[in-house]
């Protein structure tokens, strides 16, 4: 969903979370997420890589972004978009 129209008092699916459309719920699901609620104490780069485990593919690096921004917003932090996590996940992977 579009971080604008994101709202906190209305989170029940996983496509009600910022950035997360179907293709990324799947996502979310494949690795056993259901429930907005099952993020909180996640860890993105985790997710990540049990993502490309469970797939057998490599997934694109901005995975972890959304990853990022969806705990970030289930711990408290505010609806921002996927991309304001970029440069941290960078930072953190070199």
């Amino acid at each position: 969903m579009n971080p604008q129209k994101v709202r906190r008092d209305q989170l029940q699916e996983l496509e009600d979370l910022p950035n997360v459309g179907k293709a990324m719920a799947g996502d979310l699901r494949i690795i056993g997420i259901d429930t907005p609620e099952q993020l909180i104490g996640r860890d993105a780069f985790e997710m990540h890589r049990a993502l490309c485990e469970k797939t057998g593919h490599k997934q694109d690096p901005c995975v972890i972004d959304v990853f990022m921004s969806v705990v970030d917003f289930m711990h408290g932090g505010e609806a921002r978009p996927w991309w304001t996590f970029t440069a941290e996940r960078k930072r953190r992977l070199s």
